[in-house]
């Protein structure tokens, strides 16, 4: 699940045009934190998942890879 959800947070940060930095902030997390998410490091919590589901407009099974439709 790691490298899939790393790979799609990162792919969708930049369709967005956005900056770790930027993920970071609206997740009222440390940058540090979410690098370690988009580098498969550590795997988020359940209400962090559902926020970023929301933010991006994709469902959480495309969010982890257990689909490829958004």
């Amino acid at each position: 699940m790691a490298k899939k959800l790393a790979e799609n947070l990162t792919n969708l940060r930049k369709e967005k045009g956005l900056k770790q930095t930027d993920m970071a902030l609206l997740l009222k997390i440390n940058n540090r934190q979410y690098q370690r998410y988009e580098s498969g490091d550590s795997d988020p919590k359940l209400d962090t998942l559902i926020a970023l589901a929301d933010y991006f407009d994709v469902s959480l099974d495309y969010l982890v890879g257990r689909t490829d439709e958004k």
